[in-house]
């Protein structure tokens, strides 16, 4: 199916590793520009060259940035207009916060989740809006916990859901202007962010990360882990002109895990 992205203007948020890099590799595969961001300048360097090998046809560029910073935001997204003109799609994306449960965590660690998983996603879309020219599509990164919170997972659980908010409230705002917004949520999806929390489960349990894999596939009907480039299949599908008639929605990408209906 043709997606219709060829010589759109995409910026994917950190996306040096993980999920926003697998969307960013098909969305350069699918003919998109790109602009990839996070941190790290180094593995930033590494993705775009890997997006020139997927689409030699593009225009890819990358831009450090600390997401949790207005400041840093506003330069990446002026970055971005300047080197592309418009900006056609947005991949919200952030790292997660630290696992813990409520009586584990300071109100620093409450206002730092916040920062990186909410406010972040409110400031790039701010942005981002004044250059999306002729309609866009936005997609915010969530996680299965807005279906089933996540034990341990107390900030996730809590922000994740701010997201949703945000992302119908603003779907029904900019509908008029063709800008289509939704919120993506990966189950459990093999990532470096999975082995922190298959580590961090293990430690807790007092039993080996094998075994941690071992016991969450059995909890998955399709009894495996996802694979990113299968997520990103679903995310890009999204962020298409293919998609032209859903906004303000949730999609979760589980293998059947979530329970809640």
């Amino acid at each position: 199916m043709e997606l219709g992205l060829t010589g759109k203007n995409a910026l994917v948020v950190a996306s040096s590793q993980g999920l926003g890099k697998a969307i960013a590799l098909k969305l350069a595969e699918e003919g998109a520009n790109v602009m990839v961001t996070s941190r790290s300048g180094e593995k930033l360097k590494a993705v775009v060259e890997e997006l020139k090998k997927v689409n030699p046809n593009g225009s890819y560029h990358w831009q450090e940035a600390d997401i949790t910073k207005a400041e840093d935001i506003q330069q990446l997204v002026k970055e971005a207009a300047e080197k592309f003109g418009t900006i056609d799609v947005l991949l919200n994306n952030a790292g997660g916060p630290p696992a813990g449960g409520f009586m584990d965590l300071s109100d620093e660690d409450w206002q730092k989740g916040f920062e990186l998983n909410l406010l972040s996603y409110i400031r790039m879309i701010r942005e981002v809006l004044p250059h999306m020219k002729s309609g866009g599509r936005i997609l915010n990164m969530a996680s299965i916990s807005v279906k089933e919170p996540i034990q341990g997972l107390l900030l996730s659980n809590t922000f994740r859901l701010g997201i949703v908010g945000l992302t119908k409230t603003l779907a029904a705002e900019f509908a008029e202007r063709d800008i289509l917004i939704n919120t993506i949520a990966p189950g459990v999806i093999g990532t470096d962010r999975i082995d922190y929390l298959d580590q961090v489960t293990a430690d807790r349990q007092g039993i080996t990360v094998e075994k941690v894999k071992e016991n969450a596939e059995k909890q998955i009907p399709l009894g495996r882990y996802g694979k990113p480039e299968e997520f990103a299949n679903y995310a890009v599908f999204l962020l298409s002109s293919v998609n032209s008639y859903v906004t303000g929605q949730v999609y979760v990408i589980d293998g059947g895990k979530a329970k809640g209906i």
